[in-house]
């Protein structure tokens, strides 16, 4: 994080079709309504703070649990600016040299589904790093794979509630918060990769080295099935040493969108491998592979896994399953 950076700690709302997903616009099936931030230094000292309500323009009445969450009315969003407006506005206040750091990763991905739909153009760096709190909150303090509501880690802190949740500006506030109680070197050595705008070539492929695994985003291909045929995809490369580690397991599916596999680096030991098929808009599909170091516990995990995988295979074969 560079000298003049400053962390843009922000929160959305949003709205869906009131008439259910079957009515809803495709192209917008999340309508933000609402933005709250909050600027931080990199001492983590507040600077600022950005609030405004959004005008809809798709979804013209809430759906019972925005209206169930938010407790507004679609009255007061009537003299509200429309999204290109605010966001045009909220874009200026972050400034140039922004880190964004959010609860979760949902709201960087309707964010730019929104600027895409109002043909807002997308000026966000790429790759885009930014700073899941949620997620580095299980880091440092719980097991690295539970996902807690912000209200739970409040608690957990023992932080002072001075506003409701479930609204951006307070949302934002309370993100910032837990952050000020999380070290700089926590938050710097675990960012997070935004994937929706994808690698598009070889040339704009990702690769991440994480304290505890390593990540690659790669481009995109016409099927599951292209993307597996791919070597870099499939590729078992210690993150440590560099050198290729022999599989034990192959990649297999379990029948979902993950494949996995098992591997061994002769100098750091057991790696477990694990590719995330993602579906593009238009069709195609991209992954997103992590490579992680295990112990022989978890090593067996994949391996009956596999066994189970290629029992349910057999009884399917003789009509048993």
């Amino acid at each position: 994080m560079g000298d003049d950076m400053d962390y843009i700690i922000f929160d959305l709302e949003w709205n869906q079709c009131p008439k259910g997903k079957d009515r809803e616009n495709k192209a917008l099936p999340f309508e933000i309504i609402e933005i709250g931030a909050v600027k931080l230094t990199k001492e983590k000292e507040e600077i600022g703070r950005f609030h405004e309500i959004i005008k809809p323009t798709v979804y013209h009445s809430f759906h019972f649990k925005t209206k169930e969450i938010l407790q507004m009315e679609m009255e007061e969003f009537e003299n509200a600016r429309t999204f290109p407006e605010v966001i045009h506005s909220f874009f200026d206040w972050c400034g140039n040299d922004a880190c964004y750091c959010i609860w979760g990763s949902s709201d960087l991905v309707e964010l730019q589904r929104n600027m895409r739909f109002h043909n807002v153009e997308n000026t966000l760096p790429y790759p885009l790093r930014y700073y899941d709190i949620q997620k580095i909150f299980s880091i440092v303090y719980e097991d690295r794979k539970t996902r807690r509501n912000l209200e739970y880690a409040v608690d957990f802190l023992k932080l002072n509630k001075r506003a409701g949740f479930h609204r951006a500006l307070a949302d934002a506030y309370y993100t910032a918060a837990v952050m000020k109680h999380l070290k700089e070197e926590d938050i710097q050595t675990n960012y997070s990769i935004d994937c929706y705008i994808h690698p598009s070539s070889r040339k704009e492929e990702i690769y991440a080295v994480y304290p505890t695994y390593c990540k690659f985003i790669s481009k995109d291909f016409a099927s599951k099935t292209d993307a597996m045929k791919d070597r870099k995809v499939t590729a078992t490369k210690c993150y440590i040493c560099g050198k290729a580690a022999r599989k034990k397991v192959r990649w297999f599916s379990n029948g979902t969108k993950n494949y996995y596999c098992l591997a061994s680096c002769e100098e750091h030991g057991l790696i477990k491998g694990k590719i995330r098929m993602k579906r593009t808009e238009d069709d195609r599909f991209f992954c997103v592979k992590t490579l992680k170091l295990v112990d022989e516990e978890e090593a067996q995990t994949i391996k009956e896994k596999q066994e189970q995988l290629r029992t349910k295979k057999r009884l399917k074969r003789h009509g048993i399953y």
